[in-house]
């Protein structure tokens, strides 16, 4: 076990080798319960929530979902929300280690409109699919055809006689899917899951592995790869969690200003590292002798058999191919996920 997302996680199941191979070849399962859960009841529920997210809640139909931010006034990022409309109410999901604050910050904002917020995190939990196997491995299981989700689509659906809410969830492209169930419930479908994915020749994996997969993925964890010190543009998540054109919401003058900048002064990116030496989280990236930036997370990828990261690094040296240096060596400004990487990396 682990500490990730604030929360006891599994940090490995076996040999990270093995657990890799599920998720690239086969199917891998994961426990994710590091998740809030809360609910919104009532008639202004979506006019609400659309006014304070960065995404555009308005137009979600039942069985849709979307990823958004929750931006203080200043443009800061406090939270990062996927919201699923449901027929009669919204779920939105988080982080279990900000719940507190998201609960409180979005109760706050809820002044005049005819809202309820119900925190449901301790009744619900949170297990996923992953891998080429996983849509074959879903249509057995529950009878539902992964393709006729779009991305973060959901519907209900019973895996070994217990009802669950499906979300399909494709991490950088990999087919794969959340179910959401009662707690009570979740110790037996961890079962039948697992029996299940053992049949495929898969596994459950944890979040060492889960880390090396996401960052070969490109995509960036909340309160590792962003938080509150950062705000969307300088994240790279301008095109992933905000939409331009729903009107105003809490933050929106700030991502609108540096959005008709053109620019911020720094900006999340990939890295690749010399050798497998594995910097820690925080540490400095120097560009001829002055500091440049610093990494957020990094690990050895087995695809490419040296060690990739994330980091922040300043304008004037953060374009592609920009060489930096750190105390365990040197560092190349890269693409991802490491497919582009690997066929336009120039580095030794």
């Amino acid at each position: 076990m682990g500490i990730w997302f604030g929360c006891a996680l599994p940090e490995r199941f076996g040999d990270s080798a093995t657990e890799y191979r599920y998720a690239r070849e086969t199917v891998a399962l994961v426990d994710k319960n590091y998740r809030a859960f809360l609910y919104f009841t009532g008639p202004d529920r979506v006019r609400y929530l659309n006014a304070v997210l960065t995404n555009n809640v308005r137009d979600l139909a039942a069985g849709q979902g979307n990823a958004s931010l929750l931006l203080n006034p200043q443009g800061r990022i406090l939270a990062e929300v996927e919201t699923y409309a449901l027929e009669d109410r919204l779920l939105v999901v988080s982080y279990a280690m900000i719940r507190e604050l998201l609960v409180t910050t979005l109760d706050k904002f809820i002044i005049m409109d005819d809202v309820t917020l119900d925190d449901a995190t301790d009744t619900l939990a949170a297990l996923a699919l992953e891998g080429p196997a996983t849509p074959a491995l879903v249509s057995k299981l529950c009878g539902l055809d992964l393709d006729s989700l779009g991305e973060l689509g959901h519907a209900e659906a019973a895996v070994a006689a217990i009802p669950c809410r499906v979300v399909r969830r494709s991490p950088g492209g990999v087919p794969g899917v959340e179910f959401i169930c009662a707690r009570g419930n979740v110790g037996t479908l961890w079962q039948a899951l697992s029996e299940a994915v053992r049949a495929q020749r898969g596994g459950p994996i944890g979040y060492a592995t889960l880390n090396i997969l996401r960052l070969e993925a490109g995509i960036p964890w909340f309160g590792y790869d962003f938080d509150d010190k950062v705000i969307p543009h300088e994240a790279a998540l301008e095109e992933t969690h905000i939409s331009f054109t729903k009107g105003c919401y809490t933050g929106q003058e700030i991502v609108e200003r540096v959005r008709s900048r053109g620019h911020v002064n720094r900006r999340r990116v990939g890295l690749l590292f010399s050798g497998t030496s594995v910097p820690a989280a925080g540490e400095k990236l120097f560009a001829a002798g002055q500091e440049a930036g610093h990494v957020t997370r990094a690990s050895v990828s087995p695809a490419l058999g040296r060690a990739i990261g994330m980091g922040y690094v300043r304008r004037e040296h953060n374009s592609l191919g920009s060489r930096l240096e750190w105390a365990g060596g040197t560092a190349e400004v890269i693409d991802l996920p490491i497919a582009a990487a690997r066929a336009g990396r120039s580095g030794p």
